[in-house]
């Protein structure tokens, strides 16, 4: 999945706050939303997994187990 443009790496390690934090919680949560992983999201914005899984969790974004897809239920 594409990113959508909402940070550059030259921003890497800067505060965001306010209206851009809010208008990048709105993107990542689309996107996680739809499918993509934290750790995707965190390469393309060039943000940590922390500062992700902080986003989403502040969004109430239900978030998915581990392992995705190639775990098995239990019998």
């Amino acid at each position: 999945m594409a990113a959508t443009g909402t940070t550059t790496s030259a921003e890497k390690g800067r505060r965001i706050v306010g209206a851009e934090r809010q208008t990048l919680a709105k993107d990542l949560v689309k996107r996680y939303t739809s499918g993509e992983s934290i750790r995707a999201l965190a390469s393309s914005t060039g943000r940590s997994y922390g500062f992700v899984h902080r986003v989403l969790t502040e969004s109430g974004v239900q978030l998915r187990q581990r392992g995705g897809a190639r775990r098995r239920k239990k019998a």
